[in-house]
């Protein structure tokens, strides 16, 4: 039935291209080879309104006009103008920029709208290569469920509804929100809106919303008010450090802290080179701040101000209570982590696959395996594909009027030859999902150097040829939707750096902050390329302390030295898959479990968790696999009562231990108890 179905839809839209005039539907159904199906005039009405209507989803434009002069009977047709990808001429450096734009969403959920954008593309002549600039890799994640449906409401201007939860809430509530565009902020999604529940601007961010989101398909378009502008309004959601706090912390330690500190004061050091250094830390809430120094455990201690002091107390204390705790209630419920049923093929891919197959092919030497796997495909499948183009053609349907496939080229050579076909031969212009990936995929880009340094401004040019070829539907998708990577200016001297080394292909050395360990190490690194993901920029090389492939985040480069000789990758490194992420998961890597209070729900949000179950009363058992336990011993200490780890149990012995050894600094208000220092 679904090949039938495709062979009668690709008739029409042939038969629509080449008439002149709108043909009424009894033409249609006389002229257009399938509709014979239909026995009854009613079954007839139903397969050609579902036809019209799947067409126009697939951004096929049927015009509406009339069809006979003298009853007034409605006609359709479809004009070329509409139809057709208008001319784009790109220059060199633009068509660089255009394939890293598409580059970026390859293991995004928006991935195969922008493969296809440039399959479109090429098939009208325009030389974008997908491979070009291979020492950067933009890459967008859209992890959160709910993305797709936002983007498609944001898209279509609909209100939605969905189940929200906010930290420290113990259950989700409902909320309508007029969705006004998405915003992607240091890794994370946010959709602003209108709240009309509360009748307020509302920013939320995609990880919290809880099961689906329901698109509202009756009522008027969202209207997004002027003047808004996305991302202020999602920044402003950071509140500014408005107090300091005055801290010890051990030498050699508590690094992330130094990093923020206003001033660091070196103390005296014993004949092992220890002791306590003061800090002058910065901060806006006391919660936390109270986090922050409790993942340092006995290696941090605050001073002042006394009520800091003692919510830090406090906290370490409920870590200690919270180890000695019977195990969590049974959990209830599916794993959140689990994988979401498995869309099944629509029957319009097909359809689609072949009218940008048909001028993709014509003139080409285009052979099957490419295009199975630009399309996902087998090869016979596409073999399948092209024999039912074959049957298909100009109404008449004589042999002079069907597409001719060269079946047995494709079977036996796998070249694909396509002729008679010339109604098909421009390719149909971009949908909004294909043109408004391009678009934000181009404002990704402005964080890479190398972008930003092409002549002649390139990214804006082609966002411009982009824009005006899509047409105002796209330009405002793509005003909707707003990614960028912000960088301070210290990470930005070292990028440029990292990128001028990358250039030049020499070494470099590192002195890198660990995002595991509260560790300092020194690295010789042969650069291999740039890599912008999660609102982070990462550096690719070859380290040779641990002679293998890094990924090293730019924000925690606290020294970059460019060396005076070559680098050298050793033969066979290349660089990494990122299909699954910056963060490379491991069977090896061991698995850890914590039980969180509704509060600390956010663990699951900001970690990638290998299963997050539900507990009564709105807790989660999350289970995470992590290289570095020592990690997870830290987001412990940080958790206090909102949480505790109780997998390994060797693990959580550890963190009690430490926080009692934490505690012990605490004896006496404002004053430091020196204790024996913790092993490194």
């Amino acid at each position: 039935m679904s090949r039938r179905k495709t062979e009668r839809q690709l008739n029409l839209v042939i038969c629509l291209l080449s008439t002149r005039r709108h043909l009424t539907a009894q033409e249609i159904r006389a002229t257009v080879q399938g509709y014979a199906e239909a026995d009854t005039e009613s079954a007839f009405k139903r397969m050609f309104e579902r036809d019209k209507r799947e067409l126009r989803d697939s951004g096929i434009p049927i015009q509406v006009g009339t069809g006979d002069a003298f009853s007034g009977e409605e006609g359709y047709r479809i004009s070329r103008s509409d139809y057709e990808l208008p001319e784009i001429e790109l220059l060199p450096d633009e068509a660089v920029v255009l394939g890293l734009a598409a580059r970026a969403w390859r293991h995004a959920s928006l991935g195969e709208a922008a493969a296809n954008a440039l399959f479109k593309l090429r098939s009208a002549g325009v030389p974008v290569d997908s491979e070009a600039a291979p020492g950067l890799t933009p890459a967008m994640r859209t992890d959160e469920p709910a993305f797709g449906p936002v983007w498609q409401a944001v898209r279509d201007r609909r209100p939605i509804s969905f189940d929200y939860r906010k930290p420290g809430q113990e259950r989700a509530q409902r909320r309508e929100v007029e969705p006004w565009g998405i915003v992607n902020l240091r890794g994370h999604w946010y959709v602003v809106g209108h709240d009309r529940l509360r009748d307020a601007q509302r920013v939320f961010r995609l990880g919290r919303i809880q099961g689906g989101v329901d698109v509202v398909r009756t009522g008027p378009d969202v209207v997004v008010p002027e003047g808004v502008e996305l991302r202020s309004v999602v920044s402003q959601q950071s509140a500014v450090p408005e107090r300091t706090a005055t801290l010890r912390v051990r030498t050699d330690s508590a690094h992330a802290l130094r990093r923020r500190a206003l001033r660091v004061v070196p103390g005296e050091r014993d004949g092992a080179g220890s002791g306590w250094d003061t800090l002058t830390l910065p901060y806006t809430d006391t919660g936390g701040l109270v986090r922050q120094v409790a993942s340092h455990g006995s290696r941090a201690v605050v001073v002042e101000p006394p009520q800091a002091r003692a919510a830090v107390a406090s906290h370490l204390a409920g870590v200690v209570e919270g180890a000695a705790a019977a195990e969590e209630p049974g959990a209830v419920g599916a794993a959140e982590g689990e994988d979401a049923p498995a869309r099944g093929p629509r029957s319009a891919d097909q359809l689609r696959r072949l009218l940008m197959l048909v001028p993709y092919a014509l003139g080409r030497d285009v052979r099957v395996p490419e295009v199975a796997r630009h399309f996902g495909l087998s090869e016979k499948q596409v073999v399948s594909d092209l024999s039912l183009l074959w049957m298909c053609g100009l109404p008449g349907y004589t042999p002079g009027d069907l597409i001719e496939v060269d079946l047995d080229a494709a079977k036996e050579t796998g070249e694909i030859i396509i002729g008679n076909a010339d109604t098909l031969a421009q390719p149909l212009r971009l949908t909004a999902d294909e043109a408004a990936s391009l678009v934000v995929g181009l404002s990704l880009l402005e964080a890479l150097p190398e972008a930003q340094g092409v002549e002649g401004g390139a990214l804006k040019r082609v966002g411009e040829k982009l824009r005006t070829a899509a047409g105002t539907a796209v330009s405002s998708l793509a005003d909707a939707v707003q990614v960028r990577v912000e960088l301070d200016e210290q990470v930005a001297q070292t990028q440029r750096r990292c990128a001028d080394a990358l250039g030049a292909g020499q070494r470099l050395h590192l002195r890198y902050l660990s995002g595991y360990l509260d560790q300092v190490t020194e690295r010789d690194v042969d650069p291999m390329g740039l890599v912008v993901q999660d609102g982070h920029t990462f550096l690719e090389g070859y380290c040779h302390l641990r002679r293998d492939v890094r990924l090293f985040r730019l924000d925690r480069v606290l020294e970059l030295t460019v060396l005076p000789f070559a680098a050298e990758v050793p033969e066979g490194v290349g660089r990494r898959d990122l299909s699954g992420g910056v963060l490379q998961r491991s069977e090896r890597d061991a698995l850890v479990t914590l039980v969180l209070e509704p509060s600390a729900r956010w663990v699951t949000e900001d970690y990638v968790c290998e299963s997050a179950v539900e507990l009564p009363g709105g807790g989660v058992r999350a289970t995470l696999r992590t290289p570095a336990p020592a990690w997870v011993a830290r987001l412990a200490l940080s958790l206090g009562r909102e949480g505790r780890l109780v997998l390994p149990e060797g693990l959580a012995e550890e963190v009690r231990a430490e926080a009692e050894r934490a505690l012990r600094h605490y004896g006496t208000p404002g004053e430091l108890v020196e204790t024996t220092s913790s092993p490194e």
